[in-house]
């Protein structure tokens, strides 16, 4: 049986373990939260490196995209290389092709309507597929990167003003810690409200759900929420907020949905070690091989 570990900077709190099936073929997935502390990351990831046939890297990315350009953090770069024979993937690879596809199925399969619809996307250069459809789909998109990831009050709603953006700042954030601009450790079940009218003009509210939950209002009245790493009592939080339909771009596992990195990490451990690197297609093709859909939860 494959065995698949996300070890992520996030709350352990959120920890779990599961056994999924994946085309008749049985999966275990754990994953291990270090609070926020990275050294006890690197010995995670040093201690089970060879013994596990994935790591997933959760609660940081190791890559954001925007404007064709690809920007490394230097953080999550040093985590990694903890890993000498265990391949580890952050989910950036998947995120590009796995999220383009579910705006595209929701329209085409569910009957969802995104055109002229006000869209919130809490942060963009790291879910820069999910962008670039919801913007194909003709919604009327606003993109939090400085709201929620800087606390600066200046919206973004162009791609190409995003893509500016991550220019000018992605060289400068990428060598910082994480924790100046993404909620770790105990920040990812904490709620601290902020920009709370970006959030109430938004029909659809989209991206991180660590930066939804972190800055939500109280009221979520009506919303659809596109996001994923959502565990049950996170379902139970946004159904006790009004919350009206929950996608998650990750398929139901034991529950709850993990994060992109962790079915990144499937699909390389699935897919064995001659087909790496895995290409744009081989995700899609084991996507569809696979029949891995989106989760979708209407409360109302």
């Amino acid at each position: 049986m494959k065995h698949v570990v996300s070890i992520s900077l996030g709350s352990s709190r959120r920890n779990h373990k599961v056994v999924q099936d994946f085309g008749g073929q049985p999966v275990t997935i754990e994953r291990l939260g270090t609070d926020g502390d990275k050294e006890k990351a690197i010995r995670l990831i040093k201690e089970l490196d060879g013994h596990v046939d994935a790591f997933g890297l959760g609660g940081t990315d190791l890559y954001i995209y925007a404007g064709g350009h690809r920007y490394t953090f230097l953080e999550s770069k040093r985590i990694v290389a903890a890993a000498r024979t265990t391949p580890i993937v952050d989910g950036s690879g998947l995120k590009n092709t796995l999220e383009r596809r579910v705006v595209d199925y929701l329209v085409k399969q569910q009957g969802f309507l995104f055109e002229n619809r006000p869209v919130l996307m809490v942060c963009a250069v790291d879910r820069f597929g999910l962008a670039e459809a919801l913007v194909g789909v003709k919604s009327k998109v606003v993109f939090g990167d400085l709201l929620f990831g800087l606390g600066v009050p200046l919206p973004i709603r162009t791609l190409s003003g995003l893509a500016r953006l991550a220019q000018i700042v992605a060289p400068v954030v990428t060598k910082l810690p994480v924790r100046f601009f993404y909620p770790t450790g105990d920040k990812q079940v904490n709620n601290t409200p902020r920009f709370s009218n970006y959030f109430h003009q938004a029909e659809v509210i989209a991206g991180d759900f660590h930066f939804i939950r972190r800055y939500m209002p109280p009221s979520l009245a009506g919303k659809t929420l596109i996001t994923n790493t959502v565990t049950a009592e996170d379902q139970m939080l946004l159904k006790e907020r009004g919350v009206a339909a929950l996608v998650t771009t990750t398929p139901d596992m034991g529950g709850r949905s993990f994060g992109t990195n962790v079915l990144e990490a499937v699909l390389i451990a699935l897919a064995g070690p001659e087909s790496r690197p895995l290409t744009p297609l081989a995700y899609e093709a084991l996507l569809d091989q696979l029949k891995i859909y989106p989760r979708i939860t209407r409360f109302s």
